[in-house]
């Protein structure tokens, strides 16, 4: 079986390299040299300037665009991540096309010049839901994630049967781009600190790929990370910004590895967003100092992001610390090419301080993609999510007594309705309470269909209601991204405890899993022939409603910023296309990035939204040919 899938990767390869197999040549080498303490490519050393780019945060359609724009700065190298949940989102069915067709990618950045560092996990972090482990691996509500757990060995080892041989024929040595493989991803972060996990890992990857392969580690620039994220035979490298001091981190790299060349494997070009926060920048000149230093060192560096892209959809992660803290949709990053792909400033300075160590290729930058202002578009409303649920759920609920995690229901993303009766009178009003921290993420809660307001994780635990013995209690959940980094990534979603009405232990409840996505990507609700007119009072715009319009073609499909003043909270889609999340209410981002190649040049263009709290009295939502993602409102 394993032959046979190695065949197929192969052919799948040859395909992409327009029908030839490459065949390897004993003259394509790539190694490290510990006498010379540097890289060695094809005999000779090697010092690569590289960039992180996530094929999974940029449509295909512009994938070769933002490696071109790579190429062009000077970078010799490109590095991605490849998320395990991305391409296996349920169990056993993998998906490797479109926006997932990780050897298209990789043969782009070989046809435009690049080498490639490849990080494929299994955990890959990246500010990305659940750092890239799939939700169903909580169906084991005592699993122990990244560790030597039987139970997640097995899924790791079935994902990595079927990855890993697709990656082998694009390794340098067998005529592909790839020269490097990452094995996990800042382990010395996580709490296991299970070496049996790494070593079983190791064994794995030089199982699948050439024996000869570089496989390295990355972790933070302190004693306890290297400590548990390194393992004998596994390169260990190190990340840090422009805070840290470069002749002390390197020393801290040596302590770990004392020949060999020096590694940066995340150099902080800018930095992530969550909700309520400032939008992070980090200097230009900083960055060019930095990296200058670093290079004349002769250390090899990539630099993280170089384009940052967007977590379109339901794919942000989240932090946390004190606090659950969800990272925005833009993941802009502050980077040298912007979340649309634009060269900014900082590009052409790094371009500069490149072209002092190596010869940078001829030829003007590529521009910016072209952007539209299209305007203002008026959205009628299409109804509340409760009274939507033959459309959304046309399966039914499922009964239960006590409420089910997102997990247990094997829904995964996006939103799940909980509903109830009211067990008793309530004349005054009484505290509706998660007493354990059980909403997870937020609860937008309704009697008898009038929005009654939210509770939120780590932040509105109790809630006050009224209402009469019989009354319909609904509480639509919000998964607003599993955490992605530190020792709380087992992050269950939904009602993952009881609530509590006063005293009394709410029960009996009718659980509905909601397709959203789904209705609207078999064209729902512009499908519908009719919709009404009324244009409500606003105490209709409360609580969870469908919105919809269309944008009238215009014979262009550019890049455009959908800007949602006056909108509370909610999710967009355009066509089908799930863009993600906004919150201008909270911010600090004001837009939501809208690819040209996503609008029809003669077809009306469907926008569908779903606003979560209130919507202004004006529905109308602007299309503007710049971002805003730096106003922050309010603070969580």
């Amino acid at each position: 079986i394993a032959l046979f899938s190695l065949c197929l990767s192969v052919c799948g390869v040859s395909k992409h390299l327009n029908g030839s197999v490459y065949t390897a040549s004993e003259s394509r080498s790539f190694s490290i040299d510990y006498k010379n303490n540097c890289f060695l490519k094809d005999g000779a050393p090697f010092q690569y300037i590289s960039g992180s780019i996530h094929y999974s945060r940029i449509p295909w359609f512009y994938w070769k665009d933002r490696l071109l724009k790579m190429y062009m700065t000077g970078l010799n190298t490109i590095q991605t991540y490849v998320p395990w949940n991305y391409h296996e989102s349920v169990q056993g069915t993998y998906d490797f096309n479109g926006d997932r067709d990780l050897e298209h990618f990789l043969h782009l950045a070989n046809q435009t010049g690049l080498l490639v560092i490849l990080r494929p996990g299994p955990y890959i972090c990246a500010e990305w839901e659940m750092g890239g482990l799939p939700a169903w691996l909580l169906h084991k509500p005592n699993i122990i994630l990244r560790s030597a757990d039987p139970d997640y060995l097995q899924a790791v080892d079935s994902w990595l049967a079927v990855l890993l041989p697709k990656i082998k024929p694009w390794l340098y040595s067998n005529g592909g781009n790839i020269i490097s493989v990452q094995v996990e991803n800042e382990y010395g972060s996580y709490f296991a600190c299970d070496y049996n996990y790494l070593r079983h890992l190791k064994t794995i990857f030089q199982f699948f790929l050439e024996e000869d392969t570089v496989l390295f580690t990355t972790d933070g620039n302190t004693n306890l990370e290297l400590t548990c994220g390194t393992l004998e035979g596994l390169y260990a490298t190190i990340d840090f910004g422009t805070d840290t001091n470069i002749t002390t981190a390197f020393k801290r790299q040596r302590r770990f590895e004392p020949k060999g060349p020096l590694v940066n494997s995340e150099f902080y070009t800018g930095w992530l967003d969550h909700w309520g926060d400032s939008h992070a920048q980090v200097d230009t000149q900083k960055v060019s100092q930095m990296l200058g230093d670093m290079l004349a060192l002769g250390a090899s560096v990539n630099m993280y992001m170089f384009e940052g892209g967007t977590n379109f959809g339901y794919w942000n992660g989240a932090d946390h610390d004190s606090r659950f803290k969800p990272v925005v949709t833009s993941y802009d990053y502050d980077a040298p090419l912007s979340e649309a792909g634009d060269p900014t400033d900082k590009l052409l300075a790094i371009r500069d301080v490149i072209s002092r160590f190596r010869e940078v290729p001829e030829g003007p930058m590529p521009p910016a993609t072209p952007k539209y202002a299209y305007g203002y578009i008026t959205l009628k409303k299409v109804g509340n999510i409760t009274g939507l649920l033959d459309t959304l759920c046309p399966q039914g609920p499922l009964q239960s007594l006590y409420p089910l995690t997102f997990e247990a229901m094997k829904q995964y993303y996006g939103y799940m309705l909980y509903q109830t009766k009211l067990p008793r009178t309530l004349e005054q009003a009484t505290p509706l309470i998660s007493p354990l921290n059980g909403v997870h993420d937020r609860g937008y809660v309704l009697v008898n269909g009038m929005f009654q307001g939210v509770l939120e994780r780590d932040t509105t635990l109790v809630l006050n209601v009224t209402g009469k013995e019989g009354d319909q209690l609904d509480i639509l959940v919000e998964n607003m991204g599993r955490v992605n980094f530190g020792s709380h990534i087992n992050d269950f979603k939904g009602l993952v405890s009881n609530l509590y009405l006063g005293r009394d232990v709410l029960s009996n409840w009718l659980i509905y899993s909601l397709d959203i996505d789904g209705a609207i990507a078999y064209g729902w609700p512009h499908s519908k022939l009719k919709h009404s007119r009324h244009k409500g009072s606003r105490e209709d715009s409360k609580g969870p409603t469908f919105y919809m319009g269309i944008l009238e073609p215009t014979g262009l499909a550019w890049d455009t910023f959908l800007r949602l003043r006056g909108w509370t909270k909610g999710q967009v889609w355009i066509n089908g296309v799930n863009l993600g999340r906004y919150w201008p209410q909270r911010g600090p981002q004001q837009t939501l990035y809208v690819p040209g190649p996503l609008l029809s040049t003669s077809q009306p263009n469907n926008i569908t939204i779903l606003e979560l709290e209130q919507a202004p009295s004006d529905t109308r939502v602007l299309f503007m040919d710049r971002a805003q993602l730096n106003r922050t409102v309010g603070r969580l």
